[in-house]
């Protein structure tokens, strides 16, 4: 499989594209609002969107998932597309935060509503965003719900879903430039992306020294590209979801870093700022 048959090989799936144009033109549509208020909203909150935009298009559109039912390889890129890397840029969107700052308020209450109710509420807290975020991938892998994906186009889309659900959710969690029903210090929000990274190595190694390929039963009888040997492609696939699992959780926890440096440098200036005051009221 060479990277000029991914480019050139589309596989046009129209639920998913209509969903990632629906998208697109609500947050456009959001921000021409905020503009026509005189609100300004940030261009890299603009691009991070439209990139995980893209990364979903290139992973459910494009040559990646036309041969993502022949390669193990090309269905880890898939999945670590949809569940991690485009999670993680949509969530550095901010897009509930442009949905509340661009609606009328009858809807900016029915938003909160619904962001602050129980279901929301537990799904969201950050442990248990990590849990479905970190075991989504064993319970896929290890389990015969792999090959049923592979087989029944309805369970793949359904797979599919439930990826780019638990990702935004974890990563909506732990970036926190959305409002969320639990706000947890910086640190934790660090150990959690960070305790991703262990997952994939591990589920990466697992796949990489396995001698026995996955769906096995599955690829004999499906062609496959230059007669791709089965373990070979999965010793790949595995490789590229340690490597790309890992520095996404590694960017990710730059982000939150990053962000926690800040809000200790807000928090010292507020201080300095307080003292100055004080003093001058004693001047």
């Amino acid at each position: 499989m060479s990277i000029e048959s991914l480019v050139s090989r589309s596989a046009l799936a129209v639920p998913s594209a209509l969903l990632i144009i629906t998208c697109g033109v609500l947050y456009v549509l959001g921000v021409r609002r905020l503009r026509a208020r005189g609100r300004r909203w940030s261009i890299a909150r603009s691009a991070a969107f439209g990139s995980g935009l893209l990364v979903l298009a290139i992973a459910t559109q494009s040559g990646v998932a036309a041969y993502g039912h022949v390669l193990f390889s090309a269905h880890v890129v898939e999945h670590v597309a949809i569940g991690m890397v485009a999670p993680f840029l949509l969530a550095l969107g901010a897009p509930v935060t442009l949905a509340l700052q661009a609606s009328s308020r009858p809807v900016q209450v029915r938003l909160l509503r619904v962001l602050h109710s129980r279901p929301v509420s537990l799904v969201t807290h950050p442990v248990v965003a990590w849990l479905l975020f970190g075991v989504t991938l064993f319970g896929l892998y290890f389990t015969p719900l792999y090959e049923l994906s592979l087989e029944n186009h309805v369970v793949h889309h359904l797979v599919h879903m439930h990826f780019l659900l638990a990702g935004s959710v974890f990563f909506w969690a732990v970036i926190g430039l959305d409002p969320v029903s639990h706000r947890i210090h910086y640190g934790f929000r660090l150990l959690l992306v960070m305790l991703t990274v262990p997952f994939h190595a591990f589920l990466g190694l697992a796949l990489m020294v396995g001698d026995q390929p996955l769906a096995r039963s599955y690829y004999e009888r499906t062609a496959r590209p230059d007669g791709a040997p089965l373990l070979a492609d999965q010793h790949l696939g595995a490789g590229l979801m340690w490597a790309v699992g890992d520095l996404t959780g590694l960017v990710a926890g730059a982000v939150v870093l990053t962000q926690w440096m800040a809000h200790e440098s807000r928090i010292s200036r507020r201080a300095d700022a307080r003292q100055d005051r004080m003093l001058g009221a004693v001047r």
